[in-house]
């Protein structure tokens, strides 16, 4: 199952919901493509797929600096998993390709 395209994803912190878009595309074995959110936009990094599992992560600077990490199952249009927040602990993710 691809996980090649554009998605929404809503990661639920302990700020509340946080609206992502992800575009991402597979070459192989490794996951590229950009995230953006509240205006900015920044390339994933250390992306990886197999089979359905994805993971892939981002550096962000807003509300503070921190690195996520994503990890996700792709299953059909819909994709969920958790992300870890730096030193905050683990979120859950979902999204839907767009």
């Amino acid at each position: 199952m691809s996980v090649d395209g554009n998605w929404n994803l809503v990661v639920s912190t302990p700020m509340g919901d946080r609206q992502a878009t992800l575009s991402v595309k597979t070459e192989g074995s490794a996951l590229k493509g950009t995230q953006a959110a509240e205006g900015n936009s920044t390339e994933i990094f250390d992306g990886t797929v197999n089979g359905n599992e994805a993971s892939w992560k981002v550096s962000i600077t807003d509300p503070m600096p921190m690195t996520l990490e994503f990890t996700g199952a792709v299953n059909g249009d819909k994709i969920s998993g958790s992300v870890q927040l730096g030193a905050f602990g683990t979120a859950s993710f979902s999204g839907t390709r767009g």
